[in-house]
């Protein structure tokens, strides 16, 4: 009965081993190296040692595996014949198992000990491990690493033989996957599904993830709606435009527009004017920074981190002045449109009781589609313009004078005022509400 006792316990030793080993596997290849990395720059030791482990998986997986079969061969050799044998006795007891008592008792201690060994040595101990990856990687690090070098020939060895026959095979190990955007995706994505992030903030980090693709040219104020300064209006004129606006910086020139001398800002024209100083924009001027409509977004931001600015103008490829960007379009990129308190006290199209629309000529295209979504203006894939003005100006194919109509798929259009070449204000009539005589395309 003692001998019995003492093989069980060999025998449940043995299986915890196995365990241990499998734990120490699935932690170690299941860790996030830059956990450990982390830990380990921290000082963590167990953390230093288990990302060794990880970056050398020919050495730590043949020390797993050799124990993990010296493991299994010791288990059979105390649980094969030995148990076996003893537990033919009482089955031989019985008549009708007599004959077959040495068959049975060997299968019966094969599916026991099967059992025990899916259970206790490899299901229960990789839960565990995968439970807590890093932890468990970092506890059992020391000793899979004096075992490494313990069996270090044989290890040396094994290492060497699977790396002749992966060449054999023509067989290349895989190189370290590094972290692809769509793994942030998926892990942006399952921490909204867990409750780790708000419901905005993957699109931002969407958002931020294409900014290396995102040009300039994109988020800029196109030139249309640049409000500008000449170097030599009248104080009153300045002012006048400054206050209608609503914006915080003005590119400043001379001669004409292109040639941009400077940019100048409310703040320090307001100063000027709290110490009773007459305006002379040509002292309040700073540089102007200019980037080309191509550079992506990420280097405009590092532009305007590296020198202190916020605002720039946009050239296009013959060097002229396409538009302007600022910090705030940027932040408009990441997080959506942030309207001023002017834009929504000031809609771009209004629906008039008559069921006409008085529209802003520089309305943006998509934003008039959302508004007037009965307007069949075409689809945003064939647009070569980006306003409504643009869009009335390609259909009639010169630029109109005020007071010009067209019919349109449905509506009357009318150019009921221009500033300067500019569409300014757009009249939308259904034809529907005319008079009858008037109602014939």
């Amino acid at each position: 009965m003692n001998t019995i006792l003492l093989e069980l316990t060999i025998i449940f030793v043995l299986l915890l081993a196995n365990g241990v080993f499998a734990m120490a596997e699935i932690a170690i290849v299941s860790a996030r190296k830059n956990r450990l990395r982390s830990l380990a720059e921290a000082g963590d030791t167990s953390a230093r040692r288990a990302l060794e482990l990880a970056e050398s998986p020919n050495t730590f997986l043949a020390t797993v595996q050799i124990g993990i079969t010296l493991v299994g061969v010791l288990a059979a050799a105390f649980s094969g014949a030995a148990l076996a044998d003893k537990l033919a006795v009482p089955l031989a007891e019985i008549s009708w198992l007599a004959p077959y008592a040495e068959e049975a008792a060997f299968g019966l201690v094969v599916v026991v000990l099967t059992y025990f060994t899916l259970v206790i040595g490899e299901l229960v101990p990789k839960r565990i491990g995968l439970g807590n990856p890093e932890g468990v990687a970092s506890a059992l690090a020391g000793p899979m690493h004096l075992l490494s070098r313990l069996g270090a020939p044989l290890v040396s060895l094994l290492g060497s033989s699977t790396d002749a026959l992966l060449a054999l095979f023509r067989i290349k190990p895989e190189p370290e996957v590094k972290v692809t955007e769509d793994d942030v995706r998926l892990l942006v994505r399952e921490g909204m599904r867990v409750g780790v992030f708000h419901a905005q903030e993957p699109a931002m980090i969407e958002s931020v993830m294409a900014f290396d693709r995102l040009p300039v040219h994109d988020l800029m104020t196109p030139r249309a709606k640049i409000i500008w300064i000449n170097v030599n209006d009248s104080h009153e004129t300045i002012w006048h435009r400054i206050v209608i606006s609503a914006h915080t910086t003005f590119p400043v020139y001379e001669g004409k527009r292109d040639n941009v001398i400077g940019m100048v800002t409310v703040k320090a024209i307001y100063a000027n004017l709290a110490a009773g100083v007459p305006i002379n924009v040509r002292d309040l001027m700073t540089p102007a920074l200019v980037v080309p409509e191509s550079q992506p977004v990420t280097a405009l931001l590092e532009k305007f981190k590296s020198t202190g600015k916020h605002v720039a103008l946009v050239s296009d490829e013959f060097g002229g002045i396409a538009g302007l960007v600022s910090l705030h379009d940027i932040m408009e990129a990441i997080v959506g449109e942030l309207p001023s308190p002017e834009d929504r006290l000031k809609p771009k199209a209004v629906r008039r009781d008559d069921g006409s629309w008085l529209v802003d000529g520089l309305i943006d295209a998509e934003d008039f589609a959302r508004a007037v979504t009965d307007f069949p203006l075409p689809p945003a894939a064939s647009r070569d313009y980006q306003t409504l003005a643009g869009f009335i100006v390609k259909h009639l194919g010169h630029v109109p004078a005020e007071g010009e109509t067209f019919r349109f798929q449905g509506y009357m259009v009318e150019v009921i005022d221009m500033d300067g070449l500019r569409v300014d204000k757009v009249l939308l009539l259904p034809l529907k509400n005319l008079p009858a005589p008037d109602a014939k395309a």
